[in-house]
């Protein structure tokens, strides 16, 4: 690829999609050298983490744009952007010399066409694995890729708030499958109420209690729309310490539809009625596009609506598995905040 003036810029996979070309590879040079080049740098970036799940190349901030390793106890993933990319999967293989590799895909939905099936690439598909992050364990389904069922930018979060859970009533929102939870009532929450529209969400939600001895009785459980959580939690006068929510970008269901951009307004508003005094909030975005400064306006807006005020206690980077380029301003795409709320 060569700029307008015959300046050679790289080599890369050329798509249909919303994006024209993939820069993979230096101007100079073999293709596939340079890809399994950057591919190895990659790794040798990565330091020891606290846990069995982590990410072992991150796209554009590792070089490589659309395409993205998660390791999961040894089983690994490869998540591609488009099925464009799927030529690279046999190089990126050969680097990482894994005995089990399941390609998937995350279609971007600026994209047209139905998304490939997911593959078994080396080896068979593990099925349900365990992964232990932070001392707690998870039930995870590589195969699922972004829905694997553990969020691992959000570790160092996980940490910070550990102890801090102690005796606080928490109600966690969009609760997938629910590792706040976990970590909360692990760390000695008195109460943790987990919400999701998806049930199968949350039945392995349950399993994840399971896996670490905790009493899934003693907590709550509720496949419902978050909105009317919130409306049920606020007319029946249920306060709770700290909330968690942590929503998609975007979101489609019978219930209605979820716009991050124009919803956290009225998503925050609803959060803080339920939220008793010194409480926190903890709020995440994951939106690229959603700036913090458009971050913290939208959450100014909905304490306004609840006639609260919020402070700032603590901004969550993503953990060093998880690196930012500088010069790729959407990789600070996480917002994680802890807002104390009087």
């Amino acid at each position: 690829m060569r700029a307008e003036d015959g300046t050679p810029l790289g080599q890369g996979i050329a798509d249909d999609g919303w994006i024209a070309v993939r820069l993979l590879a230096e101007a100079d040079g073999d293709f596939e050298t340079g890809l399994t080049r950057r591919v190895q740098a990659a790794l040798s970036r990565r330091i020891p983490v606290d846990s069995t799940a982590r990410r072992l190349v991150n796209a554009e901030n590792d070089d490589l744009p659309g395409i993205r390793v998660d390791d999961y106890a040894g089983h690994a993933v490869i998540t591609l952007d488009s099925p464009s990319l799927d030529a690279v999967v046999p190089l990126v293989q050969k680097v990482l010399d894994a005995p089990s590799l399941v390609a998937t895909y995350r279609r971007d939905p600026r994209d047209a066409g139905k998304t490939p099936v997911t593959r078994a690439v080396a080896g068979d598909d593990p099925g349900e694995i365990e992964v232990v992050e932070l001392g707690l364990r998870y039930a995870v389904r590589p195969a699922m890729g972004k829905d694997a069922g553990l969020f691992t930018d959000m570790r160092e979060l996980r940490r910070w708030l550990a102890p801090w859970w102690t005796g606080r009533r928490v109600l966690n929102l969009f609760a997938h499958t629910g590792a706040f939870s976990v970590s909360a009532a692990a760390h000695g929450a008195l109460r943790v109420d987990s919400v999701d529209l998806s049930g199968p969400h949350l039945a392995r939600a349950r399993r994840n209690f399971e896996l670490n001895s905790l009493d899934a009785l003693a907590h709550g459980f509720w496949t419902e729309d978050g909105f009317k959580a919130l409306d049920r939690l606020r007319r029946t006068g249920q306060l709770h310490d700290v909330v968690v929510v942590d929503p998609p970008g975007y979101s489609r269901s019978e219930e209605g539809s979820w716009q991050g951009e124009k919803d956290w307004p009225r998503l925050a508003a609803a959060c803080l009625r339920v939220l008793s005094p010194g409480g926190w909030l903890v709020a995440c975005s994951n939106l690229g596009t959603q700036s913090p400064r458009q971050f913290a306006g939208a959450l100014s807006q909905g304490a306004e609506r609840a006639g609260r005020r919020l402070r700032v206690v603590h901004e969550a980077c993503p953990p060093p598995d998880h690196p930012a380029a500088l010069h790729f301003p959407e990789s600070h795409y996480l917002k994680a905040w802890v807002v104390g709320v009087d």
